[in-house]
């Protein structure tokens, strides 16, 4: 039985798949926001989460853990030092995975998935919590 096993295969051998999950997250880290097939986004998901959730306590312990699957000093520099900071009070919940269609070649389901905190479209705070001045109605008789 296939309880509790989180692993989506994408159709490559371990190796393949750890390399190719890690060069994702990285570059996931850096842009904020990558294109990729659905499938591979809901396995980066998976991946990447427990790395961010991780980062919150920033010691040495959690560093060498996320660099063990990261493999790659200036992606674990910026998810401690970046990521971390803006991400440090929200519970869970990270990434966002949104569809954006069929690719053009193969057919294949494409999405976009994104960081949730770095994203300025859906949290721009600033416009919709202004509140202007009630208008008061004079009546002149």
């Amino acid at each position: 039985m296939r309880h509790g096993k989180k692993n989506i295969k994408l159709g490559r051998k371990t190796a393949h798949r750890k390399a190719m999950l890690a060069n994702m997250a990285i570059s996931l880290l850096q842009h904020k926001r990558i294109t990729t097939s659905s499938t591979k986004a809901k396995a980066l998901k998976i991946f990447i989460e427990p790395l961010i959730t991780k980062s919150k306590n920033d010691n040495v312990h959690n560093r060498r853990l996320c660099f063990s699957k990261l493999r790659n000093k200036v992606g674990v520099q910026i998810l401690f030092d970046e990521i971390s900071k803006k991400i440090a009070d929200r519970p869970g919940g990270y990434t966002r995975i949104i569809k954006l269609g069929n690719r053009l070649g193969d057919n294949a389901s494409m999405a976009m998935i994104e960081l949730v905190d770095f994203n300025n479209i859906y949290n721009n705070t600033s416009s919709s919590k202004t509140i202007d001045e009630p208008v008061v109605e004079s009546s002149a008789e």
